[in-house]
């Protein structure tokens, strides 16, 4: 058995995590440190979905890892277009406002992704959602959508919101050496929460704010994260 086949066979147990996690009673263990905010009074929040979607890759570019977890999962990640309104040039799960024809914010993630990357919404085995999370800086109140790419289709960016499309490992995000703290000041304030640095296939982009708090609270409560040190600081600009 190769390498690819090995971990490909291991899947299955990364996908068993995923749906233990989802039938927990608190998947994320409350809400995650740097998520829990409110939107201010007298503003009007808006209903919106992203997918966080984990697959296995068809091939491995990078060496094997001592993570726990098979080196083909993977996760789809984008970056925002720079013209966006919220959060522009972020790297990001897919995702968006919810709208009328949506028949609830599962269909809102599915649609949002088929826009942004291109996927096939019909080879997603949606798992479940996670707890909503309020977003005060673009007025969103968000849920999140876990899924696994049960039959993978081609990716591609959508111009309009999206300028790239990644599937990374996620044994490459869990390595310690690409792990720190994002560290942004603005108003005044100094925004700080756990982020993953990106290796240069990826264009060595950050992965930080309410992505990269998502990611590390879904790790953590799977068993995967490995010892990290936050005292790495990757300064933000936005």
């Amino acid at each position: 058995m190769t390498p690819l086949e090995r971990d490909r066979a291991a899947s299955p147990a990364a996908l068993a995590d995923l749906r233990a996690l989802m039938h927990a009673g608190d998947p994320l263990g409350g809400a995650p440190a740097g998520l829990r905010t409110r939107i201010p009074a007298g503003r009007r929040a808006r209903r919106s979905a992203v997918l966080i979607l984990f697959g296995a890759l068809d091939r491995i570019d990078a060496a094997a890892s001592v993570s726990a977890v098979p080196d083909e999962l993977d996760v789809l990640l984008t970056r925002r277009a720079p013209g966006m309104r919220h959060h522009p040039g972020q790297i990001a799960f897919p995702g968006g406002g919810r709208e009328p024809g949506d028949a609830d914010l599962v269909a809102t993630a599915l649609r949002e992704a088929e826009e942004e990357t291109g996927l096939d919404p019909t080879g997603v085995e949606v798992l479940g959602t996670l707890p909503e999370v309020p977003l005060p800086v673009s007025d969103n109140i968000v849920t999140p959508v876990l899924g696994w790419w049960r039959s993978p289709s081609p990716v591609a960016a959508d111009a309009a919101e999206s300028v790239d499309v990644f599937r990374v490992p996620v044994a490459e995000l869990l390595d310690p050496a690409a792990r720190g703290t994002s560290v942004l000041d603005r108003d005044g304030f100094r925004h700080r929460g756990p982020a993953f640095a990106l290796g240069s296939r990826f264009d060595g982009g950050v992965v930080w704010g309410f992505t990269g708090i998502l990611l590390a609270s879904l790790f953590d409560r799977l068993g995967w994260s490995l010892a990290w040190d936050a005292s790495r600081e990757f300064p933000i600009e936005a």
